[in-house]
């Protein structure tokens, strides 16, 4: 049986850096330090073995470190880092990052492209030329986009189709204002991209954290497991940050309630088969876990 993966969480310690998107008083719940050790006591009840650490930060100094904690952490089977994407020495960034003692757990590069004012901030061509540096080490290209920047999304799959992209959050549809279109279709057509895989994570936040259902998100994700395929879709806590309105086990039971209708390899495949094969784990770290 396929291990159960977590393919997206994230940690930090206030006490090192700021978090400078966490700001106003809705994030009040989660602005203190989260650390790997309070992550895998969730993780464990949750029969979680293994799981990959995304970065939080713009600085590459912090990928630096998820890297070490990496190395030095059985469960934490791999790192999707930052650096500058659209930067001249991009390549210089990753090399040294890889030349690390712990280099070898850096399995993908994130970009927040959903901060970028530029609807075709991936169109550019120094972005363009980054992420062809970054699929060029064998690295997965991981993008947090809004709706809005699907088509973009799109443009990129085709300009690098040597590339594999990770979509977070399906893309953050507006599940709170229970808007389909064009979010829907554009899904649609980024699908139609075979090197592009959707992670089912972060759902929670995007519907309203008070009160939200199963019900809520159900069509969201049905959509996407429709239109990519039981075996392009990754899943992902995105916790701590799912906690503003989930429990780690809620988030949880509602893949686990939503895909229920799968066959069991499928299943299998979207709690850890499909991370295993589109970040290439290391094979041994996971045996070991």
């Amino acid at each position: 049986m396929t291990m159960r993966i977590d393919a997206h969480h994230h940690v930090w310690d206030l006490a090192v850096r700021d978090q400078p998107w966490m700001t106003g008083d809705l994030m009040a719940p989660i602005a203190r330090s989260f650390g790997i050790d309070e992550f895998m006591t969730e993780a464990e009840a949750n029969s979680v073995a293994a799981s990959i650490v995304v970065q939080t930060v713009t600085e590459v100094a912090e990928t630096g470190e998820l890297l070490d904690l990496c190395a030095a952490t059985q469960r934490v089977a791999g790192v999707v880092g930052w650096v500058d994407l659209a930067a001249a020495d991009v390549g210089d960034q990753l090399d040294r990052l890889e030349a690390r003692p712990s280099g070898e757990w850096l399995v993908g590069i994130r970009s927040l492209v959903q901060y970028e004012p530029d609807a075709d901030w991936l169109g550019r061509p120094a972005v363009v030329a980054g992420l062809r540096e970054v699929s060029r080490r064998g690295l997965v290209n991981e993008l947090l986009v809004l709706p809005h920047q699907l088509p973009a999304v799109l443009g990129a799959a085709h300009e690098v189709p040597e590339g594999k992209f990770v979509l977070d959050h399906l893309a953050k549809p507006a599940i709170a204002a229970s808007q389909w279109d064009p979010w829907a279709s554009d899904l649609a057509a980024v699908a139609r991209c075979s090197n592009v895989v959707a992670k089912v994570s972060g759902l929670v936040t995007e519907a309203v954290w008070s009160r939200w259902t199963p019900a809520d998100i159900r069509p969201y994700l049905d959509h996407a497991i429709s239109v990519f395929g039981p075996d392009r879709i990754v899943f992902g806590s995105d916790w701590p940050v799912c906690t503003l309105a989930a429990s780690y086990t809620q988030v949880v039971e509602l893949i686990e309630h939503g895909i229920g209708e799968l066959s069991a390899d499928e299943r299998a495949a979207i709690f850890g088969g499909n991370a295993i094969a589109t970040y290439t784990l290391n094979s041994s770290r996971l045996e070991a876990s």
